[in-house]
């Protein structure tokens, strides 16, 4: 059972629902709480939304229980830890390893193991909810939250812009301009499931990049994203006509160096609102990375 308890500040009476929207709590998760066996408290009385609280009274958040999925298997496999605390873990993706389950690949994806580490702590919930998910072959530092407050808290940091995720990419030839925010629309390429595509009647995509390296082969990129499309930096790259260094749905070139896109998810920063701090959390980069960058960039 997960509980929460606000003091209420200020000199007037304010509905307990105002108290807890101040906190992160949405409507759509008001909504959860009433026909989900939630309970909200006044003073440790159980209260409705539009009761009255009193400067200085106590509103409390019991949350719904969460049963845990059946069809998410648990597995206890390594999982690198880049952050923890009784509401988020963030953990560092390897390359090769997919987000979450799929006919393709069930039972050992980065959730399987998330659960598998939430089980092994006793978490009041073993419910993996992934906030932000990398390509099967993109590493570097993914979100979750260990409960479904958690959750909706951060869905809004991602609606509003709040979370902040940095890439590290290698894209192929010499990008001629130092810094440049790529404004395109993405969609479903036509006669494929998987690929994605810039064209007018897609989705709002943003994606910004800076130079921090070249070669006449290469171009080391640090980027941010500004939206959160499917394949997003592999397509907006490719509109540039410079796809990601090893590419192979959106370049045409095998390279040497790296057997996937090289693209690593190295910082992600978001705010931890129950501690009222940032939270910045970085994922070192991997082997084949740092030797691409090495060979293509700095040789």
């Amino acid at each position: 059972m997960i509980q929460f308890e606000w003091r209420v500040t200020g000199t007037s009476p304010v509905h307990v629902r105002t108290v807890l929207m101040a906190h992160g709590v949405t409507r759509t998760f008001l909504k959860q709480v009433k026909f989900h066996g939630g309970v909200i408290t006044l003073d440790g009385q159980e209260v409705r939304v539009i009761a009255m609280a009193q400067p200085g009274q106590t509103v409390g958040l019991q949350l719904p229980p969460e049963p845990a999925n059946p069809h998410v298997a648990t597995s206890f496999k390594p999982l690198e830890i880049l952050y923890e605390d009784p509401h988020f873990l963030v953990v560092n993706k390897p390359a090769e390893m997919a987000s979450v389950p799929s006919h393709l690949y069930p039972d050992d994806t980065l959730a399987n193991r998330v659960k598998g580490h939430l089980t092994k702590i006793q978490a009041a919930s073993t419910v993996t909810h992934i906030v932000t998910r990398l390509d099967r072959e993109t590493s570097g530092a993914v979100l979750f939250a260990k409960h479904h407050f958690a959750h909706s808290v951060l869905d809004k940091q991602l609606k509003d812009g709040v979370l902040d995720k940095r890439y590290i990419a290698v894209a192929t030839g010499r990008v001629p301009v130092d810094h440049q925010l790529i404004d395109a629309p993405i969609g479903r390429a036509p006669d494929s499931f998987i690929k994605r595509m810039v064209r007018p009647d897609g989705r709002a995509a943003q994606t910004e990049f800076w130079v921090r390296g070249r070669s006449n082969s290469a171009t080391l990129l640090a980027v941010k994203l500004h939206t959160g499309r499917t394949h997003q930096i592999r397509v907006h790259c490719q509109s540039i006509d410079h796809p990601l260094v090893g590419d192979w749905l959106y370049g045409q070139q095998t390279n040497p160096w790296i057997h996937r896109q090289a693209l690593h998810c190295a910082r992600l920063r978001f705010y931890q609102p129950f501690s009222g701090q940032w939270i910045t959390c970085y994922a070192p980069l991997p082997a084949d990375m740092a030797r691409v960058i090495t060979q293509e960039i700095i040789n």
